[in-house]
């Protein structure tokens, strides 16, 4: 499922000693168009890490988050973030996000729903302000399994 839309800094304070962002995209895939409102913290300081080094790259661990996507027909899936990591990287002025999500349930087609969804983005700043960068877009692609009766059924009728 491919995504665009935008990230801002949020006062809500998840967990100490972390930044909290919120995301609202949308997007279309194999289960239709949809929203996705998230909210997620950051670990304040980089980590060193093995997939994010160089000198122009700091790395900071996504701790904490859960999300909810929208469908057109109103069904709602939602996911909690397992993992994640934000890698900045200074030299080309983006930062790739991956996160890891656990399905947890939803409402209407998704009642029953689980499996696992990885979010690969890439974030740029709309707005700088003293160094900080509190209004981003984020463009990228959600990959993973959705597994439940309703939606299993739903495949079939698909195949026929």
């Amino acid at each position: 499922m491919t995504f665009s839309g935008s990230m801002v800094a949020t006062t809500l304070d998840l967990l100490p000693n972390t930044v909290t962002d919120e995301e609202l995209l949308a997007g279309n895939g194999t289960l239709g168009p949809f929203t996705f409102r998230k909210l997620r913290t950051d670990a304040l300081s980089p980590q060193p890490s093995e997939t994010c080094s160089g000198p122009d790259r700091l790395d900071f661990p996504v701790v904490a988050g859960a999300g909810v996507f929208r469908f057109r027909d109103g069904s709602l899936l939602t996911v909690t973030v397992t993992e994640g990591d934000l890698c900045l990287d200074f030299m080309a002025q983006v930062a790739h996000l991956t996160e890891s999500y656990e399905i947890t349930g939803g409402t209407g087609r998704f009642e029953r729903a689980s499996g696992t969804l990885t979010l690969t983005g890439t974030v740029k700043a709309v707005l700088i302000v003293s160094g900080r960068a509190p209004f981003l877009t984020n463009t990228g692609e959600f990959e993973g399994t959705v597994s439940g009766a309703a939606i299993d059924e739903e495949r079939q009728d698909e195949r026929r």
